[in-house]
């Protein structure tokens, strides 16, 4: 297997430009911060942004968590890959990610600094200092349940380490860890009844009757509601109109991940 290290200091832009250097060396496997990435898709660990303390997401980075460790190494042994890069803020940190996944040896070792332009390495820089963010290279949707309640936005590398026009697009995506947040926020059921009543004032054809209920689980939100429906349409449609209404309304507001929404008809009106 072909390991290479890409080496820079804490929000110079490593994971925002590791895609398109990975295409550009023909490399379909990233491991960065606690992650195993094929081609923009999670195959197997768990992000240390997601975790609630700086020092928690240095053990989650390095793999220090044996059973963390073991499922990423079992999926690396699956895999067979012939070629991975391996981020890292330091030529320590990287050498002790390859130790503990058996990695071996760099078979060549790149400095972010030398690849980009000090004004980019800046930008990014500034970018994190002010508000915080973070880049993980794989769409939103993979990240939706691990970071639900979080800010989380998705993005396209259209431009980055001279990539040439044609070539692929990356998607990749924002989010502010669990660990710089300087407070909390919650938001009540009532807030989310109102959304979802708020969702039905594009549909005249179908009403809510009785309480919503919320149910909140470890991946997001359940949401059950009870309506009454205009005699004469299409009910199957008409509903999945509807609850996909729900999903844009209340995910787009709170950056909650809703894992369904459960509507009952009861009646039917004339």
């Amino acid at each position: 297997m072909r390991v290479t290290f890409l080496i820079g200091s804490s929000g110079t832009g490593k994971s925002y430009q590791a895609m398109n250097l990975a295409s550009q060396r023909d490399i379909r496997y990233i491991i960065d911060d606690g992650l195993l990435i094929k081609e923009n898709k999670i195959i197997a660990g768990k992000s240390a942004k997601r975790e609630a303390s700086r020092l928690g997401a240095v053990r989650r980075a390095l793999f220090m968590d044996r059973q963390h460790q073991q499922k990423v190494i079992e999926s690396l042994e699956k895999e067979k890959p012939e070629a991975i890069m391996v981020l890292g803020t330091s030529r320590k940190m990287v050498d002790i990610i390859s130790e503990q996944l058996s990695l071996g040896e760099p078979d060549h070792v790149l400095w972010l600094e030398d690849l980009v332009s000090r004004e980019e390495i800046e930008l990014a820089q500034k970018i994190r200092k002010q508000e915080g963010k973070h880049v993980i290279p794989v769409p939103a949707l993979q990240l939706k349940k691990d970071f639900s309640g979080y800010f989380l936005n998705p993005i396209k590398a259209l431009r980055s380490l001279g990539k040439e026009s044609g070539s692929a697009e990356h998607y990749k995506s924002v989010v502010r860890p669990t660990f710089s947040y300087k407070g909390h926020y919650t938001i009540s059921d009532g807030v989310i009844r109102s959304l979802v009543h708020y969702s039905f004032n594009q549909f005249s054809e179908v009403q809510p009757v009785g309480r919503t209920f919320v149910q909140n689980s470890a991946t997001g939100l359940e949401i059950q509601l009870e309506v009454r429906v205009a005699y004469g349409v299409s009910i199957p449609k008409t509903l999945e109109k509807l609850q996909q209404s729900i999903i844009d309304e209340v995910e787009g507001m709170t950056s909650l991940h809703i894992d369904q929404v459960m509507i009952h008809v009861r009646k039917f009106q004339s």
